[in-house]
């Protein structure tokens, strides 16, 4: 009398899900190296999360104080002096101050901040 057929020839060799590699499992193996069992283990958890979206960047033009090296004016996101007609120097980054409407940079800003919390 035949013995019957298993139902599944995992038993014999078995290819592993990651790397297709055929393979003789030992126990209840699964994956042929600790590699493939790993990045298995990365990719159920990729699968969970939401994909990463990376902002678009934005132009810091806007945000940036320019000086005039001739007359010494300053502008928030115009790089061109209309008084000498000539192109000003990047300070930093900073804006206009909300009281006076003055460009300021952010270093000048927070200079000011801690030295007023300090007196």
């Amino acid at each position: 009398m035949s013995q019957p057929e298993p139902s599944r020839h995992d038993g014999i060799t078995m290819s592993c899900p990651i790397c297709q590699v055929c393979f003789s499992p030992i126990g209840r193996q699964n994956y042929c190296s600790d590699a493939c069992r790993a990045a298995a283990y990365r990719r159920r958890r990729a699968a969970g999360r939401p994909p990463l979206s990376i902002p678009k960047s934005q132009p810091k033009r806007p945000i940036t104080v320019y000086e005039c090296d001739t007359c010494g004016a300053r502008a928030v996101g115009e790089q061109y002096c209309t008084e000498c007609a000539t192109f000003m120097a990047r300070v930093g980054l900073g804006g206009s101050c909300p009281h006076c409407d003055e460009a300021l940079t952010l270093a000048e800003l927070f200079s000011n901040e801690v030295a007023a919390s300090i007196t």
